[in-house]
């Protein structure tokens, strides 16, 4: 049935073990976030890239670099196990980040961009890059998109 093809593929319902539509948790609505999100982060921004663009510049002058994470979500695009600890050193180019946040951790000789949201920072790391990080979470949880 396409009606049912369309609920379950829009992100925001999906079908339990009998066939039943159920709605997604999101995460809670935090004004504050929200506040800074729409002010800071993507004020201005009429299209995807200029809202991609908008996070970037906002997590480049927030992240303190180096900062020691530990891997919070297995990707497949990613060699990072869930519980890996790593070392971020620098935000990925702005080319790779048209789509979706990356950090350069070092890995071998070169370093490898690994998406944002599959780390958190340990305790050790500074309030600003902390927020900066839970912020870019919270754009993720919310299904948001640039």
């Amino acid at each position: 049935n396409l009606n049912r093809r369309l609920l379950a593929s829009s992100g925001v319902w999906s079908v339990d073990g009998r066939g039943h539509f159920m709605m997604k948790a999101k995460q809670i609505l935090d004004p504050e976030r929200e506040k800074r999100i729409t002010m800071e982060i993507v004020v201005d921004a009429y299209d995807a890239r200029e809202r991609a663009m908008g996070w970037y510049y906002y997590l480049q002058d927030r992240l303190r670099f180096p900062f020691t994470a530990i891997c919070i979500d297995q990707r497949s695009i990613s060699p990072l196990h869930v519980k890996d600890e790593v070392e971020a050193i620098g935000l990925a180019g702005e080319e790779e980040c048209e789509h979706e946040m990356f950090v350069t951790i070092r890995w071998e000789k070169e370093g490898l961009a690994v998406p944002l949201s599959q780390l958190k920072p340990i305790n050790a790391t500074d309030e600003q890059t902390k927020q900066a990080i839970e912020d870019w979470h919270y754009w993720v949880k919310m299904d948001y998109e640039f």
